[in-house]
């Protein structure tokens, strides 16, 4: 009896322990990984935007990863500028439209404040603000914080322009008294970054004081942001990285592209990787950075509220794009989106620069990168840094990156070429019928041909291509100088061309002397 005990208890063991051993691990069925902190995944990160920057030739970049309120990791690669100065997690790179982030901050402070109201139509605080629409007597501080004012950039461009003083933010908003609106406020969602330099007005005119000092006054230096700066003649001094441009799809060089202050509240502050990780570690601890409340913790929640949809799963807040975090689950799995933790991002491109942050409210993590470069023809090649930066950190492999451009916007430079050197042909030809001894009429065909391409030429840079890339003539040649470099003097032919080759076609035959 003794000994059919003990191996009943051993039987009963063995089963226990199988069952144990057969259940299912609660890692191994998470929907979606955590997110990496240790010192190996770092590594990794870093050997991964080495590998790109070496892949790439991207002169430089910096990235600083926040979790549980502190920064665990930073890295800087490559050049600021062509003297070889090195790239540093403290060194400034203008922002672009992640600059977008730190106005909604300024909104909101106005908003606790009481001097400002979300559901208040801007003509409250902006007795003369008006566009080319009765329509723009609705637009509220709401309307613009989400991208739903019913502006349209082509309409309200102005990344062209070379202002730098003070009185400049002002001025651009006047100037959009001639501009319509492409949709009703509040309907949709539609990209602008108008929208958000009137916001940067707002806080001006509310506050007293200017913007730019706003900033380093009530958000930069409470975040203990030292390397941030309101302008480019500040961030100039700061020691900023110079911009580079990816010129005819092959090489990288050092470009000088318009950074106008007017752009300051959406698109043309400068910071660092280091300071922007600051930032993230406020919001992400409900507004509070050390001893400092920037924000209410009510207020970080309703920023980060999406209340417009851009397209499928991907909505837009204050500042922020909000979508499901699908770079923390496999490639390929079947996990659902609802099953993901939330993500907000937000990327800026400009010219000659490259930026993004990413947060997790979830799991208290964020991602500040910055590249002092940017490809206009594919900016696909650094987008797909920034979301393998998030797979990266929640444990994933990255994925090779897929270009995604048209051939117009991957090719303008050697269509603007192409463009050019048919104007050259048709200014030759016609030019053959000035010299003395030519005596035959001008050929009739050809006169046709040219004022075809003439009006190709004018209805492509002067409709189509500002109407697919939704900015302004101006802006392309100015941001993109590989374009602009061959576009303007074919459109200036085309225009200043045909009225004396047309005149040359009504003047008779002309006898040798």
């Amino acid at each position: 009896m003794r000994t059919h005990g003990v191996w009943s208890h051993c039987l009963l063991l063995c089963l226990l322990g199988f069952s144990f051993a057969a259940a299912p691990s609660p890692v191994a069925s998470a929907p979606a990984a955590e997110p990496a902190t240790s010192e190996q995944n770092h590594k990794t990160l870093d050997a991964f935007l080495q590998e790109q920057i070496d892949a790439l030739g991207i002169p430089g970049a910096a990235v600083a990863v926040v979790k549980d309120g502190k920064q665990v990791h930073s890295a800087a690669f490559g050049r600021a500028d062509d003297s070889g100065r090195p790239m540093t997690v403290r060194t400034p790179v203008l922002l672009a439209s992640t600059s977008k982030s730190l106005t909604a901050i300024a909104v909101m402070q106005q908003v606790e404040a009481g001097r400002l109201r979300l559901d208040e139509p801007v003509q409250t605080y902006l007795p003369w603000f008006t566009l080319d629409d009765s329509r723009s007597v609705s637009i509220t501080v709401r309307h613009l914080l989400h991208q739903a004012s019913g502006m349209a950039s082509r309409d309200t461009a102005f990344e062209a322009s070379l202002e730098q003083g003070p009185e400049a933010l002002e001025e651009s908003v006047w100037a959009l008294a001639d501009a319509p609106l492409a949709r009703t406020p509040g309907e949709t969602f539609h990209y602008a970054n108008a929208n958000y330099n009137i916001l940067g007005l707002l806080v001006q005119t509310v506050s007293g004081q200017p913007f730019g000092e706003y900033l380093e006054d009530h958000v930069f230096g409470p975040l203990d942001m030292a390397h941030s700066h309101p302008t480019r003649a500040a961030a100039r001094a700061g020691n900023a990285a110079a911009g580079y441009s990816r010129w005819f799809g092959s090489f990288w060089r050092q470009t000088d592209v318009p950074a106008p202050s007017s752009g300051m509240p959406s698109s043309t502050l400068y910071s660092s990787a280091e300071d922007l990780g600051r930032e993230l570690i406020a919001l992400l601890d409900g507004g509070r950075y050390g001893t400092a409340q920037v924000l209410r913790p009510g207020s970080v929640e309703t920023m980060f509220e999406p209340r417009v949809q851009v397209e499928g799963s991907k909505e837009y807040a204050m500042g922020w794009y909000t979508r499901p975090l699908v770079e923390s689950a496999s490639p390929g799995s079947a996990v659902p989106e609802e099953a993901l933790p939330r993500l907000l991002e937000h990327q800026g491109e400009w010219g000659n620069s490259h930026t993004y942050l990413g947060m997790v409210p979830s799991s208290g993590l964020g991602v500040a990168l910055v590249i002092n470069a940017n490809d206009a023809a594919a900016p696909s090649r650094l987008k797909a840094i920034d979301t393998n930066v998030l797979r990266i950190i929640h444990g994933q492999e990255p994925v090779p990156a897929v270009i995604y451009e048209d051939w117009l916007q991957r090719y303008s430079w050697a269509v603007a070429l192409a463009l050019l050197l048919a104007e050259l042909l048709s200014l030759w030809l016609g030019a053959r019928y000035l010299l003395p001894q030519r005596t035959a009429r001008f050929p009739a065909a050809y006169a046709v041909a040219a004022l075809g391409l003439d009006a190709f030429v004018l209805w492509l840079c002067l409709d189509y291509a500002p109407a697919r890339f939704d900015t302004h003539l101006l802006v392309v040649i100015r941001q993109f100088p590989d374009v602009g470099l061959f576009l303007v003097p074919a459109l200036a032919l085309a225009i200043l061309w045909p009225i004396p080759r047309t005149f040359l076609l009504r003047v008779p035959t002309r006898k040798v002397l």
